[in-house]
């Protein structure tokens, strides 16, 4: 009975999850990010802005039982499966994408620990991690990464205090808070 009741769940929850992965990619590519936030406009940048949304959903939906589990399982999937499919767009033979995949998976759930290990041992750590992942080559300045820093608890506070139905039916992207511009940084910043 389980199986038959996963069996007719899959197709659901496989296009919610590829909703939700639009919606995430769709964060991860706006613009201020490249811009006044700093991180290379390149492949490798927007990878990295992919890790990090797609961290603030995946740590949202754990432990939140078996759908949200389900449902985290099913948004990776549709991750990986858009980004084999723009490999392969952009001219990677065959055996070449199967290896580009195994790297980027172990980058993916290398970010999530550093994430992870960043929020469990203070805002030192986190920042650390963010200017060795999301900026690797770049050299931001220690404001960018402060307000990377920020911008990740922001959606990823949002993702742990949402329901998974919310979740689930993609209503929590209206919760996920943009990128703050210039001047809210700003003021942000001085009041510290």
């Amino acid at each position: 009975m389980l199986f038959l009741k996963r069996l007719f769940q899959a197709p659901r929850l496989e296009a919610e999850a590829r909703t939700l992965y639009r919606q995430i990619a769709e964060r991860a590519r706006r613009p201020i990010l490249f811009t006044l936030y700093g991180v290379p406009d390149t492949i490798d940048g927007r990878f990295e802005m992919l890790c990090l949304h797609a961290y603030a959903l995946f740590h949202g939906l754990k432990g939140k039982g078996a759908d949200a589990e389900a449902l985290s399982q099913a948004v990776y999937d549709a991750m990986f499966a858009d980004l084999d499919g723009s490999l392969r767009e952009l001219g990677a033979a065959d055996i070449g994408v199967g290896k580009r995949i195994k790297a980027m998976t172990e980058a993916l759930n290398g970010r999530i620990q550093a994430y992870d290990l960043g929020f469990a041992t203070g805002d030192a750590e986190l920042e650390q991690s963010i200017r060795r992942n999301v900026y690797g080559t770049a050299t931001p300045t220690d404001r960018q990464v402060r307000w990377m820093a920020r911008h990740l608890r922001g959606i990823r506070s949002v993702f742990a205090g949402t329901p998974v139905k919310e979740i689930c039916d993609g209503s929590v992207m209206s919760l996920v808070p943009e990128p703050p511009d210039e001047s809210l940084l700003e003021s942000i910043d001085g009041a510290r």
